[in-house]
C-alpha cells in the first residue's frame, strides 16, 4: 500500500522552496513567461513526463502508466494579481505592483510536487495522469481554462480535480461541496445618457446622475423582490462615474457591476430584469441608455461521484475531523470550463491560521497562507487521483 504521508513529507521542503520562488516572482495573466518556463524546467527534472506548451504561457505534462486505463487530470493556475504586496515575509514579491495574493503560487508548487511523486510511481500506474498548469485564471473573458480546453488538454480525459488554498478555512481543514460550488460571474456596463447643464438650473437638464442613482437603488429589488428567496444571486454595482466638477450636471454617467448566479436559468433571467428596470426608469425621465452584459465563467458544478471520492480521501489521509462541508461561494473560477468536458470536482484547502496571523482575505495586499496547506493539498490530490484511475 502506498504511504502518501511519507511520500509528501519527503518533498515538503522542496515544494515550499518552489512556492516561495514563485511568490517572489509573480506575473500577471497572459504574461506568465518566466513562471511557465520555471514549471517546464522543473518538470524536466521530475521524471519520464511528456511535456507540452498548449499555449504561449501554459504547460501540460502527461504521465502514462504501463497499463491502459482511465485518464485523470489535475489542474493548477499560475497567474498573479495587480496588487502591491504589504507582507513582511522575506520572500515577498520582487515585482512592484504584482503579487500572488490569491494562492496560485501554492497551487503551482503543489502540482509540481504531485507530478514528482507520481513520476516515482510510474511502473505501478494504470492509465494516464495529466498535470495542467494554467495561465490567466484571473482575467476573463475568455480565461485561460477556456483556451486550454480549445487547445485540446481535456481530450480523452475521464476525470479532473482542482483545489484552491482558502484562508477563510483554518489549516488542517478541507472544504467540500456537493453540486454547485462557485457562481457564474457576469459583468454589466451601463451608460445613462441625459442632457447636461448648469447645476443652478436643473430644470433645463435631464439629470443623468439622479437617474443613475434611482437605477442603482432599484437594482436591489432584483434580488430582494424578483427572485425566489431560496435561489442565490448577487447584483452589485461596483463603479459609478459621472461629472467633472461641482456645478455642472453631466450629460451621462457610467454604471458598472457584477451579476453572480449559481443557477443557469437564473443566469439568463437576471439581465432581463436588470434591463427592464433600466428601461423603465430612463424612459420615465426622458433619458436614453446603453447596456451591455458580458458573460464570464460558467458556474462550478461539482460531480457528486467525484466529491464522494474526495470525501473518502480526506477521511483516509487526514481524518474525519478535517472535512468541512462548505456552502457555495458567489466567487468564480474558470475551472468550470474543464467540467464541460469531464466529470470533476473542485475543493478548498484550508490555509488560514489565526495564531500565525494568516487571516487576510484573498486579493488583499497582506494575503498569506500557512504553508502546511501545501502538504495537505498534495495528499488529497495524490490519493484521490489514485482512486479515480482505478
Amino acid at each position: 500500500m502506498i504511504n502518501v504521508n511519507f511520500l509528501v513529507a519527503s518533498i515538503k521542503d522542496q515544494v515550499i522552496s518552489w512556492r516561495r520562488h514563485l511568490h517572489q516572482n509573480p506575473e500577471l495573466s497572459y504574461h506568465e513567461g518566466d513562471t511557465s518556463q520555471f514549471i517546464y524546467s522543473t518538470l524536466l527534472t521530475s521524471g519520464n513526463l511528456e511535456i507540452t506548451r498548449p499555449t504561449k504561457t501554459s504547460v501540460m505534462a502527461r504521465l502514462i502508466g504501463k497499463k491502459p486505463g482511465k485518464v485523470v487530470a489535475i489542474r493548477a493556475d499560475m497567474d498573479a494579481l495587480p496588487v502591491q504586496e504589504e507582507t513582511t515575509v522575506d520572500f515577498s514579491s520582487q515585482n512592484p505592483g504584482v503579487m500572488h495574493a490569491c494562492g496560485h503560487d501554492a497551487h503551482t508548487a503543489m502540482l509540481l510536487g504531485v507530478a514528482k511523486v507520481f513520476c516515482g510511481m510510474q511502473e505501478d500506474l494504470t492509465g494516464e495522469l495529466r498535470f495542467i498548469f494554467q495561465h490567466a485564471e484571473e482575467l476573463f473573458p475568455p480565461g485561460g481554462a477556456e483556451e486550454l480546453v480549445e487547445a485540446g488538454v481535456m481530450d480523452g480525459v475521464d476525470y479532473i480535480i482542482g483545489g484552491h488554498v482558502w484562508t477563510p478555512l483554518e489549516i488542517g481543514k478541507i472544504g467540500l461541496t456537493y453540486g454547485p460550488m462557485m457562481a457564474s460571474p457576469d459583468s454589466f456596463y451601463l451608460t445613462i445618457m441625459g442632457k447636461g447643464g448648469h447645476g443652478a438650473m436643473p430644470h433645463q437638464t435631464i439629470d443623468a446622475i439622479v437617474i443613475g442613482a434611482e437605477v442603482v437603488v432599484n437594482l436591489q429589488h432584483i434580488v430582494a423582490r424578483n427572485i425566489d428567496p431560496l435561489d442565490q444571486a448577487v447584483v452589485s454595482v461596483c463603479r459609478f462615474v459621472g461629472g467633472t466638477t461641482n456645478n455642472i450636471i453631466p450629460n451621462k454617467v457610467q454604471i458598472d457591476g457584477t451579476i453572480r448566479t449559481l443557477n443557469p436559468k437564473l443566469r439568463e433571467e437576471v439581465p432581463l430584469l436588470l434591463e427592464r428596470i433600466v428601461q423603465g426608469i430612463t424612459s420615465a425621465h426622458g433619458a436614453d441608455y446603453d447596456l451591455k452584459v458580458i458573460k464570464g465563467y460558467r458556474q462550478v458544478l461539482n460531480d457528486e461521484s467525484v466529491v464522494r471520492i474526495l470525501e473518502e480521501t480526506v477521511r483516509e489521509v487526514m481524518g474525519n475531523e478535517a472535512i468541512e462541508f462548505v456552502r457555495p461561494s458567489m466567487g468564480a473560477e474558470d475551472f468550470s470550463a474543464y467540467l464541460q468536458k469531464a466529470k470533476g470536482a473542485f475543493f478548498f484547502i484550508g490555509g488560514g491560521n489565526q495564531e500565525k496571523g494568516y487571516i487576510y482575505p484573498h486579493h488583499h495586499p497582506c494575503f498569506m497562507i500557512d504553508e502546511d496547506a501545501l502538504q495537505n493539498g498534495m495528499k488529497i490530490f495524490i490519493q484521490a487521483a489514485l482512486k479515480l484511475l482505478v
